[in-house]
């Protein structure tokens, strides 16, 4: 395990996460840094990440092979739902991620999930997990 900030440690991980290639759509330098350890910890493939919905588009025409994506609603003053959108397209489960009200994210992306901010390491595997098992 990388870091020392509270995240699941490899011998607990959720085997339904292992080897899971994620794509992280998220404004917040340190909490990028935090789910990135965290995925780490869970076995998980950082394949990508992006700080504005421009950065994430343009990386996700790149990507071939993405497992599930996290994605932070509000991203630098705009909603994530282009990427959202062109994820959709392409069947990859989401997770959101949010400190704000979700609105009509359940009807418009069913199947994906919702983690209110802030969220324990934890929540986050096992909404992993639950995208992988549905997937």
């Amino acid at each position: 395990m990388r870091g020392t900030r509270g995240v699941v440690k490899p011998d607990t991980a959720i085997p339904a996460t292992q080897g899971m290639r994620v794509f992280i759509v998220e404004d917040e330098v340190l909490l990028a840094l935090m789910l990135t350890d965290i995925l780490d910890g869970l076995g998980c493939h950082l394949v990508g990440s992006a700080q504005t919905v421009f950065q994430a588009l343009s990386q996700l025409s790149d990507l071939s092979s993405i497992d599930a994506a996290i994605l932070d609603v509000h991203i630098g003053g705009e909603m994530v739902f282009p990427v959202a959108d062109a994820l959709a397209e392409r069947h990859v489960p989401i997770v959101f991620s949010t400190g704000f009200e979700p609105g009509d994210l359940a009807t418009r992306y069913p199947g994906s999930a919702l983690l209110s901010k802030p969220y324990p390491s934890e929540t986050l595997a096992a909404a992993l997990a639950g995208l992988r098992s549905v997937a």
